[in-house]
């Protein structure tokens, strides 16, 4: 495992932390490969039940590292094959984990950093969090999953505003349209507070929470028809735990269900 990533595990959390601080967590060819691993990893492990994404030091992501880049472009490499090779299994896996994904977001998120971000279920920010769709800066289209996830959060105006212009959005702005789940007062707090809710997650019915991202994935692009054999779909699943049990059990008899995540 590189150490450009660092994976740490209390209880059933896994923390993921992008560590280049020295180039913003920009992403090599190196940490894009772990970065994919680990979570292909991650989402089949049943001791895993919540993950928290971070950067190390004062930035989120920088995006695609533009030295490595430049580099491939001098050898006669496009390099823009990192996207199916890299970025969108990231994506995929990001969008798709069946338990739920927390982006504590410190400092700045910009260009795949900020598409990543916006793929996690909640984004934890603080007063220095920033967001910048850099694509078009580079002479680029979006990637990593931005044209997906952007215009379901921002609504579309908004997003082609965003990627167009390229501006950067401050802490508050993001709060106010979507992009913050939670806006925090301190800097120093995101990380843990990132933590604290993925550990409250972590003790909930996770079987159900991958269910109901599917069925919302489902729904978002379908229509009522396919909501609905989703949703039956996820009933009979989920209907069949353990913690379905655990859960109704505990009503019936007054107290807490504990919830084992099967």
């Amino acid at each position: 495992m590189t150490d450009s990533l660092l994976v740490d595990r209390t209880d059933a959390v896994v923390t993921l932390t992008l560590n280049r601080p020295e180039a913003m967590n920009s992403f090599t060819v190196d940490l894009k490969e772990a970065l994919r691993d680990t979570l292909a990893s991650l989402e089949s492990d049943r001791s895993c039940r919540a993950i928290v994404l971070t950067g190390a030091g004062g930035a989120f992501c920088g995006g695609q590292d533009l030295k490595e880049h430049a580099t491939l472009l001098a050898s006669g490499s496009t390099d823009l094959n990192t996207v199916p090779l890299h970025y969108n299994p990231i994506a995929q896996r990001l969008a798709n984990m069946p338990k739920p994904v927390i982006a504590a977001v410190r400092g700045m998120a910009a260009g795949a950093g900020a598409s990543l971000a916006m793929l996690a279920d909640f984004r934890i920010g603080g007063p220095r969090t920033s967001f910048l769709m850099a694509f078009a800066n580079v002479g680029l289209a979006g990637d990593s999953g931005i044209s997906w996830s952007l215009p379901r959060i921002v609504g579309h105006a908004k997003a082609v505003e965003l990627l167009l212009l390229a501006k950067p959005v401050k802490s508050a702005e993001a709060d106010r349209i979507g992009m913050l789940t939670e806006l925090l007062e301190d800097d120093e707090q995101v990380l843990p507070r990132a933590q604290e809710l993925a550990a409250q997650l972590a003790a909930g019915p996770t079987v159900a929470y991958g269910a109901i991202k599917r069925e919302l994935s489902i729904a978002t692009a379908g229509t009522l028809s396919d909501a609905l054999a989703a949703e039956a779909q996820a009933q009979s699943i989920c209907g069949a735990t353990a913690d379905h049990s655990a859960a109704v059990d505990a009503f019936v008899n007054k107290r807490k269900p504990d919830f084992q995540g099967r």
